[in-house]
């Protein structure tokens, strides 16, 4: 059959094979996410964290344990399961306690557990935080807890470090620097702080770790700069 074409020709293509259609992929669903129906396995990965503080003669020690989630799957995943606290000082075992079931109840809920840092961390005593050794400050013995927590979370992957690794080897580089030109043969064995002496506390870290550095007053320990 001829057609007659009386318009003019803009465009042209070629007709193809038809291809068959390529069904689009299923999600798995046997992956699994945290929530309170997973069972405890027998056995957890657990760190064990110690903590001194200036208040008491006895030390914490924090245990958190983790389940492997998909585990051997492209989808395996460490999450935070329970934890406990224990010390020979039994002054504030009543808050511990229920402190601790709390917060292994929000790991077991699923989802986002992060907040619980920030939260706990933003808890101040009213008779005064303490320095820990490093030079840092504390403002409360729940807010050390809550860091423990934030070191624990880095290390499974669950929060990231805000400094990348070049900014985390520019800072050590230049601590370093500064520690061998303030280091003294009669220093004080009393000088804890790995920053050195005379650095002013930081606003954002809470570490005596902001000196002079560089036209501009920067933070060794968190990067955090005056001069943005």
């Amino acid at each position: 059959m001829v057609k007659e074409i009386k318009s003019k020709i803009i465009g042209y293509e070629v007709v193809k094979p038809e291809q068959p259609a390529v069904e689009p992929e299923k999600p798995e669903n046997n992956v699994v996410q945290m929530h309170e129906s997973v069972e405890r396995p027998e056995m957890l990965l657990g760190s064990t964290y110690k903590i001194k503080t200036p208040l008491s003669d006895h030390a914490l020690y924090i245990t958190i344990n983790d389940i492997i989630l998909n585990e051997g799957t492209e989808h395996e995943q460490r999450r935070p399961f329970e934890i406990f606290i224990n010390s020979k000082n039994m002054e504030n075992f009543q808050w511990v306690l229920a402190l601790t079931r709390v917060i292994s109840a929000v790991f077991r809920k699923g989802g986002d557990c992060t907040f619980l840092v920030e939260e706990l961390k933003a808890v101040f005593d009213p008779k005064g935080g303490y320095f820990k050794r490093g030079g840092k400050f504390m403002p409360s013995l729940v807010a050390e807890i809550g860091e423990a927590i934030e070191n624990h979370m880095c290390m499974i992957g669950l929060l990231k470090n805000d400094l990348d690794d070049h900014q985390k080897a520019f800072i050590e580089k230049k601590k370093q620097e500064l520690t061998a030109q303030a280091k003294k043969p009669e220093a004080s064995h009393e000088q804890d702080s790995a920053f050195p002496e005379g650095a002013s506390l930081c606003g954002k870290c809470s570490t005596k770790a902001v000196i002079y550095m560089d036209g501009c007053m920067t933070c060794l320990n968190c990067g955090d700069s005056k001069c943005g």
